[in-house]
Formats: structure tokens, sequence, C-alpha cells
């Protein structure tokens, strides 16, 4: 389980068009690997998850929204949105998965972490393409993350410039999208990362 840790943890998600950066994230210095491709199939989603576990190891890949695909994949967590079925549901019809879930408030997190979620996404951290005006930003991420037991990873226009922000409001490691969208860029983003995240390890 990677939950807890001392060591911040950091997760690229990918979907069909950046699948390709899998190898490079893992390489880099990326824990985990979300795939978020809703658009696909049953049989295609789990098509992409095994190719992106191959890459980057089974016991490293999550997929959004969908346990069964998980369970068909052998992979290792499922991360649920906002809108999604409750953590609880998960535990009970697919004991020993990794369950994180992706949220945007005070209380979701809070029934997220009722329900049994091992870890939060919470964001937008930052300005994003088309959620400019929804940005917490520092301060309100640390007041939302406030006195919870649950890991919290900051996501949303988060650079490496930015995430050692993150991590001193709090956060247990921070997830990203763009930065790993090109295969030929995604080991050496990740490794910026990296360096960051490691300069927070908890005593």
């Amino acid at each position: 389980m990677i939950f807890p840790t001392k060591r911040p943890v950091l997760m690229a998600i990918l979907d069909e068009t950046s699948a390709g950066s899998a190898e490079s994230c893992i390489q880099g210095g990326v824990d985990l690997i979300q795939v978020r491709a809703r658009g696909l199939s049953s049989r295609l989603l789990a098509d992409l998850v095994r190719r992106v576990a191959h890459h980057a190891g089974a016991d490293r890949v999550l997929v959004n929204s969908r346990a069964d695909v998980v369970e068909l994949t052998a992979t290792f967590g499922v991360q649920l949105p906002e809108s999604g079925i409750p953590p609880s549901v998960v535990r009970r019809h697919f004991p020993g998965l990794l369950v994180g879930v992706s949220r945007h408030d005070r209380d979701g997190l809070l029934r997220a972490q009722d329900e049994g979620a091992d870890f939060a996404l919470l964001g937008p951290a930052f300005k994003t393409p088309g959620k400019v005006d929804r940005a917490l930003g520092v301060d309100r991420f640390a007041a939302l993350i406030d006195g919870l037991s649950m890991p919290v990873l900051g996501v949303g226009g988060v650079e490496p410039e930015t995430a050692g922000d993150l991590l001193t409001a709090g956060a247990a490691g921070i997830a990203a999208i763009r930065p790993f969208s090109e295969p030929g860029a995604a080991r050496r983003r990740a490794e910026s990362f990296r360096a960051v995240l490691d300069g927070f390890v908890r005593i």
C-alpha cells in the first residue's frame, strides 16, 4: 500500500493520447499512473490499461471510475470522480483495491474520508484551462485539508515551480496531466517534479 508514506507521491494522469508516456513517467520517478479515458468502451479501456500496466507495472496503475476494469486487468486501484459511486460501495464489492477520490471542497473531502477512501485529489489548485475561476490557491488548499487524516494530493495547474507550495500547505503529493502528455518530455518533467517532492520527505 502506497499510503501512508513519508515520501510525497507523484501521480501522472494519462489518457489514450498520452498513454505512451507511461514508461518514461515511471523512469522519471512517478509513483502512480491514473488512466482516465472515459469515452472508451470497456474493451478498449481494458486494452489501454493493460498497455499502460505493461510499461508501468500493474501495481502502479489506477483506473478512473471503473473498479470492474481494475479487477479485470489486475491493476492496483480506482479513482472515483465526485459524481461517481461512493468509496464504501467499492470497498464492499471490490475489497483490496486502493481507492482514491477526486474532490473540490471540504464537505466532499469529509464525506470521502468517512466513507473509507485511501486518499483524495483536490483541485484545481492553480489556474488551468477551463477552470481559471475555480482555482483554489495555496491558502485555500491548506484550509480545506486542515485536520484531515486522509492524505490529499494537489491537482490542477501544478508545475515543479509550484509543487513545493502545495507540499508546504500539507499536501501528501501532487498529480498532473499536461506535464506528462508528451512521451518525449515526460521523463524530464517527472524528474523535475521528483526533485522537488524529494526535498519534502517527512520524518
